[in-house]
């Protein structure tokens, strides 16, 4: 008899529409992959589900506390990503625990990153670009999505890793970012390929490396950063949590449903033409890796001294 309660929320979620919030601004890779998925879920649960944008703070940290103070109810999940395992040791502050506060619900993708440069920089290859950085020391900008994004991780590791030094500049998102990068306004920046992956196709970017530790099959022809920088590897993850305490059943069903969107052959093949890579596993699985992440990450952010701005 304990089991139908548990049963019928199952049954009946959803049963009105339900918010998917984004801690980017439209056109960014987590509102492009999002959409996706959101796409999906709506053909196959029969509600939308509608993405809400909330860009702002640092990294994920507006969207997270949002969904943090939802109802536990399955009506309100975030898009996570290494953000917020990042801004777990980045801010001392913050109104939630990351870890304790959402409930994993899937994971979605694995994403690499392009170390790319805009038109201005006369840089052809990456080791080009470090003799470039160390003979001008301190007068390179760096652009990323914001400060503790993975685009801003990535880059610090780089520096940690090749002792140059570039100056780091934060965007509220890719978008804006990338902008000011083809203006020359900065020079470098690390991306989320699906954000970028169409300029550096159309030759508006140069593409000097990908940040994974193999080469990645939208890119064949882009290098590591690990053959030039021995041991350098970092890439994003993305997926879905809810608040704490929604029932284990809509999680459940969510997560039954999105993996079998991310082993659908068209979905698939739109992620693998983004330059990622589905990343299908158990909400335990996610809640094990999330938490191996956010370890991970806590010893560049320390090694590297940076600290919220």
């Amino acid at each position: 008899m304990s089991a139908l309660p548990r049963h019928a929320a199952a049954q009946a979620y959803p049963a009105h529409p339900v918010r998917i919030l984004v801690g980017g601004p439209a056109g960014g890779t987590l509102d492009i992959l999002a959409r996706l998925m959101g796409q999906w879920l709506s053909a196959r649960l029969g509600q939308p589900f509608v993405i809400e944008n909330r860009p702002g703070g640092a990294g994920n940290n507006v969207a997270t506390d949002a969904v943090v103070r939802a109802p536990p109810d399955g009506y309100a999940l975030l898009v996570v990503a290494l953000a917020n395992a990042v801004n777990t040791s980045l801010f001392e502050k913050l109104h939630y625990n990351f870890l304790r506060d959402i409930a994993p619900v899937a994971s979605l993708v694995r994403v690499p990153l392009v170390m790319e440069v805009g038109p201005m920089v006369q840089a052809r290859s990456l080791p080009e670009f470090i003799a470039y950085a160390k003979a001008n020391p301190g007068k390179i900008a760096m652009a990323s999505a914001g400060n503790g994004t993975s685009p801003h991780m990535a880059g610090e590791l780089f520096k940690l890793m090749t002792g140059v030094d570039l100056v780091h500049v934060p965007y509220r998102g890719s978008p804006p970012a990338l902008t000011d990068l083809l203006g020359g306004q900065v020079q470098v920046m690390f991306d989320l390929m699906p954000t970028s992956i169409e300029l550096v196709r159309a030759g508006k970017l140069r593409a000097l490396a990908v940040t994974t530790s193999t080469r990645v099959e939208a890119l064949p022809d882009v290098p590591t950063v690990a053959e030039f920088v021995p041991g350098f590897e970092a890439s994003t993850w993305l997926g879905l949590a809810a608040p704490k305490n929604t029932p284990a059943a809509v999680i459940e069903k969510l997560n039954r449903e999105i993996n079998s969107g991310l082993a659908d052959t068209r979905i698939k093949a739109r992620i693998a033409d983004a330059g990622a890579a589905p990343f299908i596993g158990s909400p335990t699985e996610f809640g094990t890796f999330m938490a191996a992440e956010t370890e991970k990450w806590a010893k560049v952010v320390k090694a590297a001294g940076i600290t919220a701005e």
